[in-house]
């Protein structure tokens, strides 16, 4: 099953996510796509590695989502993406102005023939007022077109608000 796991900032999303691991029974792999580029990040990153069990493993992967998705996913594992809006503001700075647009492809044609559970967490950045800059307006339309793109290939895609989901595809359980 590959589930879309959709929230605003500390809608308790991330948390829904790891319950899902562990209710599986898989094997966890815990992909993190945070770069720790300042003090609160740091924190931020240290607040989930706290919270993750010690049992699942953990692949730190900021940019080449496909490529770890495709080494980490078995058929008796569950991946477990955090963040994918993250890993969108890596690419959106990097260097070379095309490689968002290639690593997107490439993770659109890789996760329908991944096996295993792949819990793809994403924050939700469009339900609030039209940024200014137009690097924030480009976040914000890469983001909604790439979770609607990734909504469309899952088999379950989930919104938490205050930390209550509402399952939009397919069921919870």
């Amino acid at each position: 099953m590959h589930s879309l796991i959709l929230g605003g900032a500390r809608s308790g999303k991330s948390a829904l996510a790891e319950r899902l691991a562990l209710a599986g029974g898989r094997a966890v792999t815990y992909v993190a796509t945070a770069r720790p580029g300042d003090d609160e990040m740091a924190a931020r990153i240290a607040h989930h590695r706290a919270r993750r069990p010690a049992a699942w493993a953990c692949v730190e992967e900021p940019l080449a989502l496909a490529q770890a998705l495709r080494q980490e996913a078995r058929a008796d594992r569950c991946v477990l993406v955090d963040c994918l809006t993250l890993w969108l503001s890596n690419l959106l700075h990097e260097a070379d102005p095309h490689r968002f647009e290639r690593e997107r492809a490439e993770l659109l044609q890789t996760l329908p023939q991944l096996p295993g559970e792949i819990l793809l967490v994403s924050n939700e950045v469009g339900l609030g007022v039209v940024p200014m800059g137009e690097l924030s307006r480009r976040f914000v339309d890469e983001s909604g077109r790439l979770q609607q793109a990734l909504a469309a290939l899952c088999d379950r895609v989930i919104f938490v608000a205050a930390g209550l989901p509402l399952c939009l595809k397919g069921t919870l359980a």
